[in-house]
């Protein structure tokens, strides 16, 4: 009886060798041959699995994107109690950044995607969907720490979460060019955050009308 075949497994596969080659050679090492080879397949059946190249560099943003996204989420997810918002954020937000040397590939990887995607083109979409879901997941934190009394409440938590992506998202392209180490970039993101948190002595200026807000998203 002939053995089946998992594709959606194969192509999780296919993924992941993407991921590696470009992590170690760059956007340009994905070569069929080289991407067989990588996910000990034969060609014909990365061929079986996606038309084209293009598909199948889709296909791998789609599976490192999910993977971040999921990861963020699943930090909110294991808290068995109440948790500090300030330590619920500093976890999603390092989890963003891809901080650990563990996450240094999919940084890698992620820098590659976000350099070479067109604007309007089909991996532009999946990037602008999956910083959209990351804004919301921050976005819904910062409520959180708003209705638990740790975050001001006159800050707009749209407006603060744009703040602290963007800043997650610029760490981890200064760790991988070296300019901050791990520890200085996680200190860093730590003092954004640090901005957010009410103030015992009192509220601080700039505030601005909260908007209403759903819950984090995890795909």
């Amino acid at each position: 009886m002939p053995k089946q075949v998992d594709y959606e497994e194969r192509r999780r596969r296919i993924a992941e060798a993407v991921c590696t080659l470009i992590a170690r050679s760059g956007m340009e090492a994905v070569s069929l041959r080289d991407v067989a080879a990588q996910a000990e397949v034969s060609m014909g059946a990365v061929q079986r699995c996606f038309r084209t190249k293009e598909d199948m560099l889709l296909f791998a943003l789609e599976h490192i994107s999910h993977h971040v996204t999921e990861r963020a989420g699943a930090r909110i997810a294991a808290a068995s109690a109440p948790r500090a918002a300030a330590t619920l954020l500093t976890h999603t937000l390092t989890e963003i950044a891809l901080l650990d040397e563990e996450s240094a590939t999919q940084a890698r990887v992620w820098l590659a995607f976000a350099t070479r995607a067109p604007a309007g083109g089909k991996l532009a979409t999946v990037l602008r969907d999956t910083y959209a879901k990351l804004h919301d997941l921050v976005a819904w934190l910062l409520r959180y720490g708003q209705s638990t009394g740790e975050i001001r409440p006159h800050l707009d938590p749209d407006h603060e979460a744009q703040t602290l992506l963007a800043l997650a998202d610029g760490l981890t392209v200064h760790v991988l060019t070296g300019h901050h180490s791990p520890d200085a970039a996680l200190t860093a993101l730590r003092r954004g955050i640090d901005y957010v948190l009410e103030d015992p002595a009192g509220p601080r200026p700039r505030a601005t009308r909260p908007r209403a807000g759903t819950g984090p998203l995890m795909t």
